[in-house]
């Protein structure tokens, strides 16, 4: 037996090279050489302001490659939160180099600047997986591609996650506190101020400049029946009314004031959820008051029925503002009823201005002259022109029974045919017409002009 054992002691340096287990130099490969991205991310949101700024991350981490000598590719940046998957640029431009080889590891101050959410920790980890991802380098700490390194680095990027989800329950608990306290959370509303101190809670003081104005804005609508665009032009051109942000107070922030019941003492929050809470604050009215402007409104949104006119978006009032339009109808001596349409300037430019209206005939009769002066998109125009002559032509050989040599043929002048649609065509082909014409049309003193 100890000969048979003895014979099978074989020599390494004497072992044929064709056996299988041979150990060769050829078989004995070095690791490859990993290329680093320098990866720095910093969030733009406030539970992140202690952490270190973009260049600090950076000046960190360069410091390890000097003493390691490390092989940078890339410095990738980025201010951008990692709460949600998928929604990092240059993450995800990470990502994709490394499926292309452009480099095999990332180098970051810590884990939770690569991931705080389980849709991008998967993608490392398959890129792990895949061979396509060697090593991930922080400050302190390397993750290689073996499962205990990656499952402590899932576990790591795991905690920032749980972190994230627990201040975001923190900040609502907090917000429904201060809900509960009779506070409103955010910024104050036009009529207010926040007061601002460190020996207590921020809290809603009136402000001494706007709060009168917005109370009489409240007055105004409920008992001199004022409409809303009439309290804006009295806002922007007689007071010169400014917001905290000093601008115009604009007209759908005015509706959003004159129905919010914070100005009575009672706030909904968050906005939209049905949840109203008690304020502590000075309301500026009363409850009747806010409830008479309420039915004002009711009243002064009629439901009218919808009318769409030929001309108003196509022209302008020297003033700036766009042209309204409105249906007039006169009873006749036979007893008959004759409908009339005039335009005119809807002032939102300019309350003083005093244009005028004109009928619409009057409208066709001057446009119709300046027609061969305006610059036309002709191509849209022909097409419409060319689908007419089908029509016709088909109506003329099917129904009418006329001969091919008798029918009409393209060969029109374009604006002959707008000229004829202004006079003859429906209201929608009019429209449709007048949306191929580039030039500015605008009204002065009820004449119109090309600008």
């Amino acid at each position: 037996m100890g000969l048979v054992a003895s014979s099978l002691v074989l020599d390494m340096n004497t072992q044929p090279t064709g056996f299988p287990g041979a150990l060769t130099q050829q078989n004995i490969q070095a690791p490859p050489k990993i290329k680093y991205v320098l990866y720095a991310r910093k969030s733009t949101e406030s539970e992140e302001r202690q952490v270190l700024s973009i260049d600090s991350q950076i000046q960190e981490m360069l410091r390890a490659v000097e003493t390691e000598g490390l092989e940078i590719v890339e410095i990738r940046r980025e201010s951008h939160s990692a709460k949600d998957s998928g929604q990092r640029p240059v993450f995800n431009e990470i990502l994709n180099d490394l499926k292309v080889g452009k480099f095999n590891g990332i180098l970051t101050w810590a884990p939770d600047r690569l991931s705080r959410n389980a849709g991008d920790l998967g993608s490392l980890v398959d890129l792990m997986d895949q061979g396509l991802l060697t090593e991930i380098r922080t400050s302190g700490q390397r993750f290689a591609n073996n499962p205990n390194e990656k499952f402590l680095l899932m576990i790591l990027c795991s905690q920032a996650k749980l972190e994230n989800d627990n201040k975001s329950l923190n900040v609502k608990r907090g917000l429904r506190t201060r809900c509960e306290m009779g506070w409103r959370p955010g910024t104050a509303l036009t009529g207010y101020l926040n007061e601002k101190r460190t020996d207590r809670k921020c809290q809603v003081l009136v402000d001494p400049e706007r709060a009168p104005i917005i109370k009489q804005i409240f007055e105004k609508v409920a008992n001199d029946q004022w409409s809303g665009r009439k309290v804006y032009h009295w806002l922007k051109f007689e007071l010169n009314f400014k917001t905290h942000g000093n601008k115009n107070l604009s007209l759908g922030n005015l509706y959003r004031i004159i129905q919010n019941t914070f100005y009575y003492g009672v706030f909904e929050y968050p906005v939209g959820s049905g949840n109203f809470y008690q304020g502590k604050h000075e309301p500026l009215i009363t409850k009747d008051v806010f409830d008479k402007v309420q039915e004002h409104l009711k009243r002064d949104h009629v439901n009218r029925e919808t009318r769409e006119f030929a001309f108003t978006k196509l022209l302008k009032c020297e003033c700036g503002s766009g042209i309204s339009a409105c249906e007039k109808y006169k009873k006749l001596k036979d007893g008959t009823t004759s409908k009339y349409i005039y335009y005119g300037c809807t002032k939102s430019r300019n309350l003083n201005c005093h244009d005028g209206y004109i009928r619409e005939e009057e409208l066709i009769k001057q446009l119709v002259i300046l027609i061969d002066q305006i610059d036309l998109n002709e191509l849209g125009i022909k097409h419409k022109f060319q689908e007419e002559v089908k029509r016709y032509n088909a109506f003329q050989s099917r129904v009418l029974k006329i001969g091919e040599e008798k029918q009409i043929h393209e060969d029109i002048n374009i604006k002959n045919y707008i000229k004829y649609l202004l006079k003859e065509g429906s209201m929608s082909e009019k429209r449709e017409i007048l949306s191929c014409i580039k030039s500015k049309i605008v009204i002065r003193k009820k004449i119109l002009s090309i600008e």
